[in-house]
């Protein structure tokens, strides 16, 4: 460890910690008091105005028709005004039908711009995390990097590797994952700025080679989840119709229909039938990891839970780096058989850039280098590290015992400290990201200081207990299985 080089990290979160300005418990974001008219099924249409010459803010339209009828009849919604200034990028399925905890999101931003407009349409407009996000994207993989590179010259035992990996590898894991999130939902670059670097590059241009180089070194990576799973995570959360494994493995579609489902199926109850399934000597047969790591689930056994799941998950992770071998060489992902061309062909291209880097890195520095960066990838997401509060309990199914009506809630925030959100980038403030999708990762945090009336107030959440009860009793993954709160 004395070998390797000093490191400007803790100057760095020390200089940007005051950039979050944050009071915050673990907030499942009450509804306000004010009561929205009876969900209509008939057809609206949504005019979306630009509120930035980037290429990324669309006019389009939307329905709210063929809500799943269980809960139709336990969702408020109300009209849309025709002016409503709506920033986010719009998502990139063919579908224009969202689900009942998507509506809960849009019902709730309509009623905190109907009372704090002029703040909000102000924050979210005209603020991006820019010079300060692009200067940790750079940290953050030039970190990962040089400490890939110092696990596998410097002779570090496993122990040490993996006490590297939970931190700082961990953190810089996470940051690069909140980063190109951001950098997705068009928050990343200046909002008003359509071309960049002397004028000669595209918005979009840019924003795709960030995401595809900026999600390496890693050994499975955030590119192909993010470029495919994130934007329809937004309008498909906790849909029975969208959000099933067998639907995610089995669809013909560019994207996936909720890409999140992916992790949720290790730790949350879903419906639907299990995916993925391939034809083995004439029969067909059904392999899921995170559905058989699921099922030996033991209620009230939280210990049990924890293990199962860091070990599926673990798991998956692990094959999904030989997965990525296999699509490189065969230019083909063959767990998404039914994907059209352009699916693969982008899918081959990245794992083709992500293999020749890992390759490069084990010539330099040996396995120990991709070990930890393995690690630095999926501890942040498992028990007992503290961001696995917020990972796993982000879209629950957890009911409101206030003036709220007692409704299920399908996302929430964790509220443990200015260091948590600084550790976690700001990752924990997951309903106010889904309220305002384009407000930078920085300023999620005055959104409580805005309206906060919606959100739940106080700093004292304790992870470890959240953790305690995310894994004692797995819920639904987004109200799916429940009426949504009335608003």
């Amino acid at each position: 460890v004395s070998k390797m080089p000093p490191t400007t990290s803790l100057l760095t979160a020390s200089a940007i910690l005051h950039c979050f300005c944050i009071t915050n418990t673990h907030s499942y974001a009450p509804s306000t008091r004010r009561t929205i008219g009876s969900f209509s099924r008939s057809k609206h249409v949504t005019t979306l105005l630009r509120s930035s010459p980037s290429n990324t803010f669309e006019e389009i339209t939307s329905s709210s028709s063929d809500i799943t009828p269980s809960l139709s009849s336990k969702i408020k919604q109300q009209q849309p005004h025709n002016n409503e200034v709506i920033t986010s990028p719009p998502s990139p399925s063919s579908s224009t039908t969202i689900s009942p905890a998507a509506t809960w999101h849009k019902n709730r931003r309509r009623q905190m711009l109907q009372k704090y407009g002029p703040q909000l349409t102000k924050l979210e407009r005209d603020s991006s995390s820019n010079t300060l996000a692009l200067s940790l994207l750079a940290l953050s993989n030039l970190s990962l990097l040089s400490l890939a590179i110092v696990c596998g010259t410097a002779q570090l035992s496993v122990g040490q590797i993996a006490l590297l990996a939970v931190f700082p590898g961990s953190m810089f894991s996470l940051w690069t994952l909140q980063i190109l999130h951001d950098c997705l939902h068009g928050s990343l670059l200046n909002k008003r700025q359509q071309k960049f670097i002397f004028g000669k590059v595209k918005r979009r241009t840019l924003q795709d080679a960030i995401l595809f180089w900026g999600s390496m070194p890693s050994v499975f990576g955030y590119y192909l989840y993010l470029k495919y799973g994130h934007l329809t995570h937004h309008k498909s959360l906790g849909d029975p119709k969208a959000a099933s494994l067998e639907k995610l493995f089995d669809s013909s579609s560019k994207e996936f229909e909720d890409g999140d489902v992916l992790f949720v199926a290790h730790r949350m109850k879903l419906k639907g039938k299990v995916g993925p399934k391939f034809q083995v000597g004439g029969r067909e047969i059904t392999m899921s990891i995170s559905k058989t790591g699921f099922n030996n689930w033991r209620e009230d056994k939280p210990l049990w839970n924890a293990v199962v799941f860091a070990t599926s998950f673990m798991y998956e992770r692990f094959m999904l780096m030989i997965n990525d071998v296999v699509v490189a060489i065969t230019g083909r992902n063959y767990f998404f058989p039914n994907k059209p061309k352009e699916f693969h062909q982008e899918c081959a291209k990245y794992c083709r850039c992500a293999v020749m880097v890992r390759g490069l890195l084990w010539k330099m520095a040996g396995w120990k280098s991709l070990l930890f960066l393995y690690l630095s990838e999926t501890l942040w997401s498992i028990p007992p590290h503290p961001a696995c509060a917020m990972f796993v309990t982000n879209h629950g199914s957890n009911v409101d015992d206030g003036d709220g009506g007692g409704g299920c809630i399908p996302s929430s925030s964790t509220y443990a400290g200015r260091w948590y959100s600084l550790f976690t980038l700001g990752t924990n403030y997951h309903c106010e990201h889904h309220d305002f999708p384009t407000i930078p990762l920085h300023r999620l945090g005055e959104l409580r200081e805005i309206a906060p009336e919606f959100y739940k107030e106080g700093s004292n959440d304790n992870v470890f207990r959240i953790m305690k009860k995310a894994f004692s009793k797995p819920e639904f993954y987004a109200c799916m299985d429940a009426g949504i709160q009335h608003m």
